[in-house]
Parts: structure tokens; C-alpha cells; sequence
């Protein structure tokens, strides 16, 4: 059953019962007050018949040393200053429902939303999975039977016949080394091997250079500004953020040039650019998929933005940046070239 619905229809019963709820006390505090107004005429009505002020004033009398006289003033603004204070105090609780129930809308939205993107993260997980589990059967099952029917051969083969055995060797051979690339393709496709041996710009670098081969582009890469040591969680944020952005330029963009720029300020932040020149689109219009949704989340996790610009025919941008905490060693290394494949 699609959730849209009801969401919807939970808001509108929300909404129902908070008009009716609205109403009800509007209609209270008419009550209330038409209950003051009822007992201040009557007790108006009391007083002038059996004129209650002068009895009051003749029998304070006998205590003006006390200045009795005057209780009956002083009652009355007391009582005006109570009614003041509760104004001002119902004032207040008006201002903080309006608060609260704002705050309760936006969790609930930021639940919806979790829950959208928690779906979204399952279903890739599971289509991850799937290719994988696919992969592994067409590639790494077939270089296996081929080994298999390889040594097979191996085990019934005369041994005098040199040239099939060396022939048979050279076949499992070259199985069991598509084998290994199939692995090392799986592996990097996990965890980028650059990134751990060679730092985050050898691995952006890398991931240029592949994307430039599988696409026939041009993708250049440049890095400005002094570079400094970053935390492993900034590292990968950034090198997914840069492959999803390459996949999605790739899938949709039909660019011919993409321009990637990696900025490192000192003490400050880091910033990553990608830019292309795509068909681009309109980002009023544009639903945010799982890529750009999980490149968000990534960046929000450590302390970081993600941005995205674009207009229809001048193709898109996508800005990341993250605050670095403050060092006390800097990097002493040069800013290095601009980098083209």
C-alpha cells in the first residue's frame, strides 16, 4: 500500500481533530466570560440594592487608624494585575504551543523521511546483492568450471604428451588469473585500494582516469591549495561523493568534459568540485534519487554540505564541503599541477 496516502490522510485527521479541538475552546472561553460578565452585573445589581459600599464604608470607619478604607482599592488592583499576569501567562503557553506543534510537524517530517531513505538504502542493498551474487556466478563459476574441466584433463592425459599438459597448464593458468582480476575488480569496486596505499588524491586521480577510459571523455583533475592530512571518514566521503557524482555525469549528463577540483585550505575546510558539460536540468523540477540522497547523508555525517547546481543546457555542479578541525602540524607540500587524461 503506498505511504503517500496515508500520510496524507493522517495529516488531514490531524487537522480535523486540531479545528475541532480549536473550536471547542474557543466556545469555552466565551462561556467563561459571558459566566464573569453574568456574576459582575449581578453582583452590581446586589450591591446597589442593599447598598453594600456604604455598609463596607461605615464599618471600616471604626480602622481608619489602620487605613481600612482603602483595602477595597488596593483588592481591586490586585485583582486588575492578577488578571494582567494570567494574559500575559496565557500569551506565553499560546506562543509555545505554536513551538511545539511546529517542531512536532518537522519531526514528523524528518521521520518520513528517514523512513524513505531507509527503504531506499534497503532496496540498493539488496540490488547490490543481487549483482554481486550474479557477478559471481557468471564470471568466477564459469573461470571455475574452466579449471575444473582443466585439471580434469590433467589427471587423464598420457604423460608422455608434454605439449597438452603445458597447453591445459596454460588455459587453468590464464582462468585462474581472470579469476584474480574478477576479485580485484570486486574488491576495489568495496574499498578503493588507492585510498588506503597512495592517499585520497591518487584515488580521485584513479577514479578520473577509469571514468575518462569507460566513457571516452575528458576528465581532468586538479587539486588546490596546500594539502593536509584528513580523517579516513572525510577520505571516503569525499571519493564516494566524487564516484557518484562521476556515475550519475556517465548515466545522464551526456558530457563530454568534467572538471574535477579538490580544494584544501589550511586549518579550514575541504572542498570538493564537480563539474561537467551535461545537458544539465532543472534542480526546481529534479527528484533527489538514492545517489544524491546518500552522498547528502554521507556529507552531513561529518559535519559537511552538498550542493547542487544546475541550469538546462549549461550543465551541473555538485559542491562538497567539510570543516576541518584545527592542526597544529601543517603539511608542507606544494600545490601540484593541473592533471588531464
Amino acid at each position: 500500500m503506498d505511504r503517500e496516502p496515508l500520510d496524507a490522510a493522517d495529516r488531514s485527521n490531524n487537522s480535523g481533530v486540531g479545528n475541532e479541538s480549536t473550536g471547542m475552546h474557543a466556545s469555552r472561553w466565551r462561556i467563561d466570560l459571558w459566566l464573569v460578565v453574568g456574576v459582575t452585573l449581578s453582583c452590581y445589581a446586589i450591591s446597589s440594592a442593599l447598598d453594600l459600599n456604604e455598609l463596607i464604608a461605615r464599618g471600616l470607619a471604626r480602622f481608619e487608624v489602620w487605613q481600612a478604607d482603602e483595602v477595597p482599592l488596593s483588592f481591586t488592583l490586585f485583582a486588575c494585575g492578577l488578571a494582567w499576569y494570567a494574559w500575559r501567562r496565557r500569551r506565553e503557553v499560546q506562543t509555545q504551543l505554536v513551538l511545539r506543534n511546529r517542531a512536532e510537524r518537522r519531526i514528523l517530517d524528518l521521520l518520513a523521511r528517514n523512513r524513505e531513505l531507509s527503504q531506499q538504502l534497503i532496496s540498493r542493498q539488496e540490488s547490490d546483492r543481487l549483482e554481486m551474487a550474479r557477478e559471481l556466478h557468471d564470471e568466477l563459476g564459469q573461470l571455475c568450471t574452466a579449471i575444473r574441466i582443466e585439471t580434469a584433463w590433467l589427471r587423464g592425459c598420457r604423460t608422455d604428451d608434454r605439449e597438452g599438459v603445458l597447453a591445459a597448464a596454460e588455459r587453468a593458468d590464464s582462468a585462474a588469473l581472470g579469476m584474480y582480476e574478477s576479485v580485484r575488480g570486486m574488491l576495489r569496486r568495496l574499498r578503493p585500494a588507492n585510498l588506503d596505499s597512495l592517499g585520497i588524491e591518487a584515488a580521485l586521480q584513479a577514479l578520473c582516469n577509469s571514468w575518462a577510459e569507460r566513457t571516452a571523455g575528458t576528465c581532468a583533475f586538479r587539486v588546490e591549495g596546500v594539502a593536509r592530512a584528513m580523517s579516513d571518514s572525510v577520505d571516503i566521503t569525499i571519493y564516494r561523493v566524487a564516484q557518484e557524482a562521476l556515475t550519475n555525469v556517465a548515466r545522464h549528463a551526456a558530457a563530454s568534459q568534467v572538471q574535477v577540483t579538490l580544494s584544501c585550505l589550511v586549518d579550514a575546510e575541504v572542498s570538493l568540485t564537480i563539474q561537467d558539460n551535461g545537458r544539465g536540468m532543472n534542480t526546481a523540477q529534479a527528484t533527489d534519487g538514492l545517489g544524491l540522497l546518500g552522498a547528502t547523508e554521507r556529507a552531513a555525517a561529518v559535519g559537511g554540505q552538498l550542493q547542487l547546481l544546475s541550469v538546462p543546457g549549461r550543465g551541473t555542479t555538485i559542491a562538497l564541503r567539510v570543516p576541518l578541525p584545527p592542526s597544529s602540524s601543517r603539511s608542507t607540500s606544494v600545490p601540484r599541477p593541473p592533471r588531464r587524461q
